[in-house]
């Protein structure tokens, strides 16, 4: 069904559905409300508290007002009457807002609240007209909107939609049955009209539960395709591979032995290895990786292993140059001159250049090996399914081994690594020292600057990040120019430096390799910092705002320092954390595991909102606005198992589940 069939969307409107991802009417009802307002618990701005998310109400007693703001971003403004109280609502980047709003007229408001000086604001709340709700009770869906959408407009065409359009059910009859499973379909009229909190959590788990078996159904007919006969055959034996790992000048941990004798068996069989590295931050992944690029070129082969950034790829190719001598070690990124890539290239071409480290650069079409057998991925969050196929293309059916050090739950490795065998690093070195994490409040904060000016006197370094490269409109972040400007007035007469993605790659070269070489005592930095970043002086991490991190990437900050002998710390300053969110800060200040962290993680925000504040591209985008327990996607694997046992199910899935595994081509995380 196309969308001009649908009463009410006009050409104009067809257009603003198109910005939105929105182009037929199966799209239209897979588009799920960002919000959901229950109209039974308006709140006065009397009865509420700075940084309250709240749905409130009032008349516009003035016309809307259209100003630029000091960063030129187009913004209204409105004064908004409520009894004997009036405040202010302001939306920052929405100058349509002006066109809607209508003086003399009650909308509800639903959007954060601000108490300052100036009086009470509500910053980009979602509104519409109270008399357009006499017909709505209890929850209402709201939808994100582009130029001429209303909520009203958005509402009636999801319900036109949803009764003629067919929504087919993956779940196979039989085990819908056996678990009293609804259709699909009549989850997703539930999620668009709700009768109660309790439905509607219900159906966001069904389809949920459909997403996800889907997807782990579509990771086992990809892996039963993968199973390919390799074209190398390696030839290093166990006792080679032993001397190889004297050269480390530490023992592996047990962890990083049992993941060494996997990649050996793996890479010893005639079928080609897919599989995922994970373990924690500095439990040695990058050591195990190295053997198995031995393993490769003692035998005669290629190698080649990418990194997200070219920080951490230059970091990769000194610590390989130091470690395989008697090959010939290439560098390839972005940044080489012409005339060095030329070089390069040619050199891989004729098998010269037997181990390639680099970035993206590697991925580029005019890049071709000569006998490529094994291809190492390194921060595999970063890259997608789509370049990680890229670059085996270059390949002889190679080896594949990614790692990640963003320890995900469990249950999720499920729907990342699917098409993956898994192995986990679960123990680190013994010389690692545990980093102490306190969270910070104002009243502290002076204090620590003061901790901080000791320690660099001590002779060792300290990070110091901050979430954003620019101030947003609301003032709630510091940017990170701001704060490499206060704290080089702070700190003083300590040497403080600053980095950023902003930056060219020179620059930032440069910039760690003198922060590496203690010619600076400070990094302010933005999260650029927060993989494979080696400073083993550095003792000290702040982090600004960290309330506005997800548990995870703290714990990869966190795990910046702590790599040398000494005692380190990790401190989260936080100005305006509410109870939640110092909950969530205090998992993190009790808990040193970063796979226990992700699943606190994963359990406090919930499947759907992790999901979504994670993702990039369209993965599962389906539902990352909905709220769901993380048990369903263990309920969508036994539900999967249980329909491969059927040879009936297996072959009417197989289309349904492939077109869901190509929504991965282009994912990466974060």
């Amino acid at each position: 069904m196309e969308l001009r069939e649908i009463k009410g969307i006009s050409e104009k409107r067809e257009a603003d559905l198109n910005k939105l991802g929105i182009f037929t009417a199966q799209d239209l009802v897979r588009f799920f409300p960002r919000n959901y307002l229950d109209l039974t618990k308006t709140v006065s701005l009397e009865d509420c508290y700075d940084n309250d998310i709240v749905l409130t109400y009032g008349v516009i007693e003035t016309p809307p007002q259209a100003f630029t703001s000091a960063r030129r971003l187009k913004c209204v403004r409105a004064v908004v009457g409520q009894g004997r109280l009036s405040f202010t609502a302001i939306w920052f980047n929405q100058p349509y807002v002006a066109s809607k709003l209508k003086v003399g007229v009650a909308y509800f408001f639903y959007g954060r609240v601000k108490r300052g000086f100036n009086g009470v604001t509500v910053t980009n709340p979602s509104f519409e007209p109270i008399d357009n709700n006499v017909r709505l009770k209890g929850i209402v869906p709201v939808y994100s909107l582009k130029g001429s959408l209303t909520q009203k407009v958005m509402r009636d065409a999801v319900s036109a939609a949803l009764c003629k359009t067919e929504i087919p059910d993956a779940v196979p009859i039989a085990l819908r049955t056996k678990y009293a499973l609804s259709s699909v379909k009549q989850a997703y009229c539930t999620l668009h009209c709700p009768k109660d909190t309790s439905s509607l959590k219900a159906a966001a788990e069904r389809v949920a539960v459909e997403e996800y078996f889907l997807l782990i159904s579509a990771f086992k007919f990809i892996k039963g395709d993968r199973q390919q006969v390799r074209i190398s055959e390696y030839d290093c034996d166990a006792n080679s591979l032993k001397r190889f790992t004297e050269r480390f000048g530490f023992e592996f941990t047990d962890g990083q032995k049992k993941a060494v004798n996997e990649i050996f068996s793996d890479m010893s069989s005639p079928k080609s290895m897919n599989r995922l590295l994970q373990g924690d931050v500095g439990s040695g992944k990058t050591a195990v990786a190295l053997c198995a690029i031995y393993i490769a070129v003692k035998s005669g082969y290629q190698a080649t292993m990418l990194a997200p950034t070219e920080i951490l790829a230059e970091q990769n190719y000194n610590i390989v140059k130091r470690l395989f001598p008697e090959y010939e070690v290439a560098f390839l990124s972005g940044s080489l001159k012409a005339a060095e890539k030329r070089e390069v290239k040619s050199r891989i071409k004729t098998g010269e250049t037997r181990i390639v480290i680099g970035t993206h650069a590697v991925l580029s079409g005019d890049v071709e090996f000569y006998n490529l057998s094994l291809c190492v991925c390194d921060e595999q969050h970063r890259f997608g399914v789509g370049q990680r196929s890229a670059l085996v293309a270059k390949g002889m059916i190679p080896d594949v081994l990614v790692m990640s050090a963003t320890p995900i739950p469990r249950t999720l490795s499920l729907i990342f690594y699917g098409d993956l065998d898994i192995t986990e690093i679960t123990d680190k070195p013994k010389e690692r020292k545990t980093v102490g994490t306190f969270i910070v409040p104002p009243e502290k904060y002076d204090g620590m600057l003061d901790f901080i000016v000791k320690t660099a006197r001590e002779g060792r370094q300290a990070f110091c990040v901050c979430p954003k490269i620019e101030e947003d409109e609301e003032g709630t972040l510091m940017s990170v120019t701001e704060l490499y400007e206060n704290l080089s007035a702070r700190l003083s007469p300590l040497k403080v430096t600053l980095l950023h993605g902003k930056m060219k790659d020179a620059e930032k070269q440069s910039v760690m390799q003198d922060f590496k070489d203690k010619k600076f005592d400070v990094l302010v930095s933005t999260t650029v910092v927060e993989v494979g970043i080696d400073v083993p002086n550095a003792t000290i991490m702040v982090i600004y705002n960290a309330e506005r991190f997800g548990l995870s990437q703290l714990h990869q900050l966190r795990g910046r320092v702590g790599r040398g002998g000494d005692k380190s710390y990790c401190f989260l300053y936080t100005a305006k954390a509410d109870g939640k969110a110092l909950e969530r800060l205090d998992v993190l200040c009790k808990n040193k595991d970063g796979f226990r962290i992700a699943e606190k993680d994963f359990e406090m925000r919930g499947g759907g909102d992790f999901l979504g504040t994670r993702q990039s591209g369209k993965f599962l985008s389906d539902i990352g606005n909905l709220n769901f327990s993380p048990s369903v996607i263990f309920f969508a694997k036994r539900l999967s198992d249980e329909a491969f046992a059927s040879s009936a199910h297996v072959s009417a899935l197989k289309s349904l589940a492939l077109e869901k595994y190509e929504k991965l081509k282009d994912i990466t995380l974060n």
